[in-house]
């Protein structure tokens, strides 16, 4: 550091001097100070959610505000859940997305700080020795950080931006998996409730087939082969009933939902497959538009790009300090002036802190281009598995299941003329289950594809990996 002294005759002189620069510094620093919000800065958060999940985040910052969350949740679970109720408890009431809220706060106090003045410095020394006393005082001020607020408030802004879109974010993806967990329950309980009564009518016909062998009119094959679809059924029963808790859990745990309300009520069926489809058309240039994890990205490469401006500014001058300072011996005449510290780059000349945020914002728009890159072909790749869960389910509904079921009345007619035995009609009731189960199945996965679709559309990569990862585990 470098000190410079001031004789103490032109102390009057200096002491104005210092007073009208902390007078012009002050009143341009406080200019644009910021301040705090009353809604902590979520209010950007609650906009988006609305606008692509159709409900507001709510962000439990006081008692009254976590009373109001549980009374409108106690409201909503009096009736039979529908996909759009799990959405709108999962965006108030999942306990981690409350954690992930503060986050916006967070950002906000720090752009708030970042907009003030740095506190003054104050320095106080006392000596005292031999019948004399020392008495000094001085009083600093970091310049540099006063002219460069603007500066760095708009970078603090910047971040804050991106914060809260990354928030919206994970809202959104908290959304996202309570409309996954909500149809994977009803098709998990819808399953569960078949199975049952397969296993009722599988249990008749081993209870057939023993009698029938018992009277010597079926061989043993056929009764083990009854037994055996009974002994099947009784074990999917079995899997379907753990499946249907273990499904309704995870959505228990992603709404939020304490013991109290574990038994929520859900549809016996799923929804039916829509009327029409979403159109293909112009569904890159909308992701690249609407999807949050891109907007995240172009905004950090604005805040890279300003950051490097501040970086060329201040990679010369990294601190400096002007201040009063006042000097008082015993016997002698008190000394007032003022000092100014900088700090010289004499070992720092290589331009490596240049080279570094140069460096760094190529490295942040090559991520941001990545970010565009996924986001094109996950919409494609969403939208490829959305038409075909559609096709799919169709399929099962329009073909296999009525044909199934137009052979299964044809051989009950048939049996009832005695054309045809007991043997193929109960065959024909094992082929059957299948059918149905697939069918289940197949209307379901449309149901999350149609999630994963609006998550690719609106979302970001990372909900999407998620998403895939849940999937592959199951």
């Amino acid at each position: 550091m470098l000190c410079i002294a001031v004789p103490c005759d032109s102390a009057p002189r200096a002491a104005r001097l210092l007073v009208g620069t902390f007078g012009a510094f002050a009143a341009i620093a406080l200019g644009g100070c910021a301040t705090l919000t009353p809604d902590g800065g979520f209010d950007a958060v609650r906009t988006i959610t609305k606008e692509r999940a159709g409900y507001e985040a709510r962000w439990a910052r006081t008692e009254a505000d976590s009373e109001a969350i549980r009374t409108m949740v106690d409201e909503i679970l009096t009736r039979p859940l529908a996909v759009d109720d799990a959405v709108r408890i999962a965006l108030i009431n999942n306990r981690g997305l409350q954690a992930t809220y503060a986050e916006v706060g967070i950002g906000e106090a720090e752009l708030v700080q970042a907009s003030w003045p740095r506190n003054p410095g104050f320095a106080f020394s006392h000596l005292q020795g031999g019948g004399e006393k020392e008495i000094e005082r001085s009083f600093t001020l970091e310049i540099v950080s006063m002219l460069t607020i603007p500066l760095r408030a708009r970078l603090e802004r910047d971040r804050l931006t991106a914060m809260q879109l990354a928030v919206a974010a994970q809202a959104l993806d908290v959304a996202a998996q309570a409309r996954r967990a909500y149809f994977r329950t009803i098709a998990a309980e819808q399953t569960a409730k078949y199975m049952e009564q397969v296993n009722v009518a599988a249990e008749a016909g081993a209870e057939l087939g023993r009698r029938m062998a018992k009277a010597g009119n079926w061989s043993k094959l056929d009764q083990a082969r009854e037994q055996s679809f009974y002994a099947v059924a009784t074990a999917q029963l079995a899997r379907a009933r753990q499946g249907a808790v273990s499904e309704r859990e995870r959505l228990v745990r992603i709404l939020g939902l304490g013991d109290i309300h574990a038994q929520l009520k859900v549809p016996e069926r799923l929804p039916e497959l829509p009327a029409q489809v979403t159109d293909a058309a112009n569904i890159e240039a909308r992701a690249l538009v609407d999807r949050l994890d891109v907007q995240a990205a172009r905004k950090e490469v604005e805040s890279l790009a300003k950051s490097l401006g501040l970086t060329k500014t201040t990679r010369f001058i990294n601190v400096l300090e002007v201040g009063y300072r006042t000097k008082s011996e015993t016997g002698v005449p008190s000394k007032r002036g003022y000092e100014v510290s900088v700090e010289l780059p004499l070992f720092d000349w290589t331009g490596a802190k240049v080279a570094r945020a140069e460096y760094t914002y190529m490295q942040g728009v090559d991520r941001a281009a990545e970010v565009a890159i996924n986001a094109r072909s996950e919409v494609r790749e969403a939208y490829a598995a959305y038409r075909a869960a559609h096709d799919l389910a169709r399929r099962y509904r329009d073909d296999v299941v009525p044909l199934r079921k137009q052979i299964s009345d044809e051989n009950l007619l048939r049996y009832n003329g005695m054309l045809v035995s007991v043997f193929e009609l109960l065959a024909d009731a094992r082929e059957q289950v299948g059918a149905v189960n697939a069918s289940i199945g197949a209307l379901r996965d449309f149901w999350l594809a149609e999630t994963d679709l609006r998550v690719a559309m609106t979302g970001s990569s990372t909900s999407l990996s998620r998403a895939a990862a849940r999937a592959s585990a199951e």
